[in-house]
């Protein structure tokens, strides 16, 4: 149901049914330096483990910059499900270079926020981000081929584009109590912009993808692979042709009642303005935040 394609050699074809099927694939070729995510997540979880009272003054809603505690998220919300909160919490970050626009820049491009107990933090960042930058155009153009279109058909629309990151805290029930019925890591959902780019940990509470023809099934693993999925604003893009992933995480399983696991969440859109299909990209980016944001 998701193939592994690598990116030294890519098949178009076999791009294109897997979008078709569940809009997942695995990647592998992709250049990341495998040192670099494992460092984040060393850092980032020195940030989780510190009391809440130390985290607080980070504290914001969904779409913001900064930390997103228990209870703020509720992703089953986009699909008009009132599931309880998400389990995790998140430091959240997205695009901040200015394009002059003081009312575009306002919503869109605002500063990060980092925070002082992990001042390694944003070096490592910046590293990552760029190579998540250059990958995600790596990837559209690849998919433009995959879709009979020039390369550059998708990234000419993003030569300022928006962006976001989340590194997703995934901790165990020791943390988070027992799930409540329906209650998820993150509750099923799509994701609203292009492409998606994950760096995810193995878990019994994992990632699950769904499709029409097999339901929800544990997504495959590969520790050299990063996973994509492509969202909302990707399928209105081909007309459907290919499905926006659904996906969701599973809570902390009964019989691991303390795994903790840690996934860097790379979310890449275009640039603010875009017309997609006759709806303007980031209206619809913006409804979908606030759609999920639970407090």
């Amino acid at each position: 149901m998701i193939p592994t394609i690598d990116l030294t050699a890519p098949d178009p074809a076999r791009i294109d049914r897997a979008l078709q099927n569940a809009g997942f694939l695995l990647v592998t070729g992709h250049g990341i330096d495998p040192s670099l995510p494992a460092a984040i997540r060393e850092t980032a979880r020195a940030f989780f483990r510190l009391p809440a009272s130390a985290k607080q003054p980070y504290a914001v809603k969904v779409g913001g910059r900064g930390w997103l505690g228990p209870g703020a998220e509720a992703n089953g919300y986009a699909e008009g499900t009132e599931t309880p909160p998400d389990l995790k919490e998140s430091l959240s970050f997205a695009a901040e270079q200015p394009t002059g626009d003081a009312a575009v820049d306002a919503e869109w491009f605002a500063p990060n926020t980092w925070p002082f107990e992990v001042p390694d933090l944003e070096p490592l960042l910046a590293d990552y981000l760029a190579g998540m930058k250059a990958l995600s155009d790596r990837l559209l153009e690849l998919l433009a081929v995959a879709l009979g279109r020039p390369e550059d058909f998708f990234t000419r629309h993003t030569g300022h584009p928006t962006w976001g990151f989340n590194i997703n805290w995934y901790p165990g029930t020791d943390t988070v109590g027992a799930p409540q019925p329906g209650q998820f890591r993150i509750g099923p959902h799509t994701d609203f912009g292009t492409v998606t780019v994950l760096d995810r940990q193995h878990g019994k509470g994992g990632l699950q993808v769904f499709s029409d023809r097999h339901g929800w099934q544990d997504a495959p693993y590969d520790p050299a692979a990063l996973t994509v999925n492509i969202g909302d604003l990707m399928a209105r893009w081909t007309d459907g042709r290919w499905k926006s992933g659904r996906h969701r995480v599973l809570p902390p399983p009964a019989d691991a009642p303390a795994e903790e696991l840690l996934s860097l969440v790379y979310f890449y859109e275009c640039d603010p303005g875009t017309d997609v299909r006759g709806i303007d990209s980031h209206t619809y980016l913006r409804a979908q935040l606030d759609a999920i944001t639970a407090d």
